[in-house]
């Protein structure tokens, strides 16, 4: 049986909520196994657009579907998601929902905390979400978080909330010069969400050993993409959580003698949003017209995507650290109708050529492109549902990916929509 980690391989905003929603047919369980709300995962099925920013994207498909412990969670916002997709017809509860015990909380100052921080360093601001994820990584990493199983005690958790927030708000207030926050409201307000989310709360490890011990199988989905990993991407414009597939296993409970594959989801052509360098960032008519055509706008914050040429420097980098067995490649259709496309095989930097992802952002702020074009083409490719009916010109571009990264293109995405697909092989099946 397969278990199958899918991970973006940029700065996200690849696809992965379509592309786990639709392999999600063929599996049994669904974890998420890291982040927070600052990622949105958007998928259409029958038309509608649904977007999802803490459930599985596999809740679609009545899957069982877990958070896992390596996520900080706005129980705010998950009540808020959960009522969402009922409202949409979608089946979530006890059930098919659960809740590691060992998940971080996002607490109310930690939002407080990430607005006046980007506030106070101006235009040297990282670009966060806001959200509060940075601040709740932060405090797990220095012991001072707060879980669900600590949720769930409210002795322990009104003696972590008191201690913590007297040093918080001194912080907030004293530093920050911002708004602080009352304990016993959080208290309170903590209090209904322990009561409506503790029948979701268990240990999601031997839930997922059970699975696996029966035969069955279990997909991974990531968040963000790869060169937003804390360690991997392109720090500090980054996010506050490991994105690579190795914290599949960290970040739910499970070996990684497990997991069988791993696939990477590619947009085919390059997109971020919020600050930080991107070597192939288009500022032309071709740049706003794949912005445009693409509807490149971020599903959480809603912020406009910065877009360039493919990059095969970040892909190869995205090719080593998750060690890909197969390529994903999404919003193909919307390179229809350019006369030429250019792929980026490598940076120069002054006089030396770098054909590996540099650590040091003044180098690749300086970096400049080597490209080398193909042909476009002009049909509308988003009806077409085998590869060998795609044009010849496109056919070639998905090739040049494989041979540039040395990894077979598996799935290919024409369109928004579940059909909207080609499928050269489906490890699930």
């Amino acid at each position: 049986m397969a278990n199958i980690v899918i991970v973006g391989t940029q700065w996200g905003d690849e696809g992965k909520g379509k592309i786990v929603d639709m392999l999600a047919a063929d599996a049994d369980a669904v974890v998420r196994f890291q982040g927070g709300n600052n990622a949105g995962h958007t998928m259409v099925v029958r038309g509608e657009q649904i977007i999802s920013h803490l459930v599985p994207s596999g809740i679609l498909q009545g899957k069982l579907c877990m958070i896992g412990n390596g996520l900080v969670v706005d129980p705010a916002v998950l009540t808020e998601e959960i009522d969402y997709l009922v409202g949409k017809g979608i089946k979530v509860d006890a059930d098919n929902l659960k809740i590691s015990e060992r998940a971080q909380l996002i607490m109310p100052y930690h939002k407080l905390v990430d607005h006046a921080r980007e506030l106070m360093k101006g235009d040297k601001k990282i670009g966060t979400t806001g959200r509060g994820i940075g601040p709740a990584y932060e405090d797990k990493a220095t012991r001072r978080g707060i879980r669900f199983v600590d949720l769930l005690d409210p002795e322990i958790f009104r003696e972590k909330v008191e201690v913590i927030m007297k040093e918080k708000n001194f912080y907030l207030e004293h530093f920050l010069n911002a708004e602080t926050a009352d304990p016993e409201a959080v208290i309170s307000e903590y209090a209904k969400y322990a009561e409506r989310l503790a029948p979701h709360v268990c240990n999601i490890s031997v839930v997922m050993d059970e699975i696996l011990t029966s035969g069955k199988q279990l997909l991974f989905e990531g968040a963000q993409g790869t060169h937003l990993d804390i360690d991997h991407g392109t720090y500090p414009f980054v996010t506050s959580s490991n994105t690579v597939s190795g914290n599949a296993c960290c970040g739910a409970g499970i070996g990684p003698g497990k997991i069988s594959d791993v696939y990477g989801i590619v947009k085919a052509y390059t997109t971020r949003v919020g600050a930080g360098p991107f070597p192939t960032e288009l500022f032309d008519d071709v740049g706003d017209s794949i912005q445009k055509k693409g509807a490149e706008f971020g599903a959480t914050t809603g912020r406009k995507r910065r877009c360039g040429w493919l990059d095969t420097v970040i892909l190869e980098n995205a090719v080593r650290l998750n060690g890909l067995t197969g390529l994903v490649v999404t919003k193909l259709d919307v390179l229809g109708g350019l006369d030429e496309l250019k792929i980026c095989t490598a940076y120069q930097y002054g006089d030396e050529t770098l054909r590996h992802f540099p650590a040091n952002l003044n180098v690749l702020g300086k970096c400049e492109p080597v490209y080398e074009s193909l042909p476009g083409w002009s049909e509308d490719i988003s009806g077409i549902r085998t590869f060998e009916d795609l044009p010849e010109n496109t056919r070639n571009y998905l090739k040049r990916i494989e041979e540039l990264t040395g990894v077979s293109v598996q799935i290919i995405s024409v369109g928004p929509g579940r059909e909207e697909t080609i499928v050269l092989k489906n490890p699930l099946k």
